[in-house]
């Protein structure tokens, strides 16, 4: 496993307007969590920070953290609890660290990568899907791998890999559903093709059906009328 060490220094600056005067001076507050030690309150160089995050991926690695002026000269075994971001620039704004035991198992989530091109993919038109991404195992921090490499080169369309299927190291123990699909082979979508008129059909307008009007029969409009004008005459 890559050793990735990471310099840092205590700070004193906790309040919102001074961490706000850290972050303009390059710096990206932090805290380090640690079972049955004092939170301790760190700083970091924002410029090393985001170096680090551009060459690795970091959920789920192990950082060696270096502590400035530690008589020790000891650095902590952590890995990275929460990393937050501004919402509208996206820059870290924070981190938390958990250290770790070195020689005690932890529970992490490794990568899947897909490696080759299938057989359904390159002459049947298929396509590949990569369901699950991640795959949650448990070992030690020192066994931890990059990612796991499956070779899906030999899949045809309807062939799936699952996480059983995958052979993973024997110091490694796989705590994802076995059952789980990884990735699959997917047959290509058809194309619906709309339907054109034939020759000489018209298309047919929907019925509009409209309410009829009663139409008074014949002699009924009279006699209305002349009960109106006798009912107006005996008010008079």
């Amino acid at each position: 496993m890559e050793e990735i060490l990471l310099d840092v220094e205590t700070r004193e600056e906790i309040g919102r307007a001074d961490v706000k005067n850290l972050r303009k001076k390059g710096f990206t507050p932090a805290v380090i969590y640690a079972q049955g030690k004092e939170t301790l309150a760190v700083k970091i160089s924002t410029h090393q920070l985001i170096s680090m995050v551009h060459q690795h991926r970091l959920e789920s690695m192990v950082v060696h953290l270096k502590l400035k002026g530690d008589t020790k000269n000891k650095s902590r075994a952590c890995l990275i609890k929460e990393m937050q971001h501004d919402p509208v620039t996206g820059n870290i704004v924070h981190v938390d660290f958990n250290e770790i035991s070195l020689t005690k198992a932890i529970k992490v989530n490794v990568p899947v990568v897909a490696k080759g091109e299938p057989v359904g993919v390159k002459l049947e038109g298929g396509s590949l899907e990569h369901i699950l991404w991640e795959v949650e195992v448990e070992c030690l921090p020192t066994d931890i791998p990059k990612d796991i490499e499956v070779d899906v080169s030999q899949l045809k369309i309807g062939d799936a890999i699952h996480i059983k299927d995958i052979v993973f190291p024997a110091n490694i123990k796989v705590l994802s559903d076995p059952g789980a699909v990884v990735l699959s082979v997917m047959a290509p979508m058809k194309e619906e093709v709309p339907v054109e008129p034939v020759e000489g059909e018209e298309k047919q307008e929907p019925e509009v059906i409209k309410e009829k009007k009663e139409v008074p029969a014949e002699g009924e409009a009279a006699e209305g009328k002349e009960a109106k004008e006798t009912k107006e005459k005996k008010e008079k």
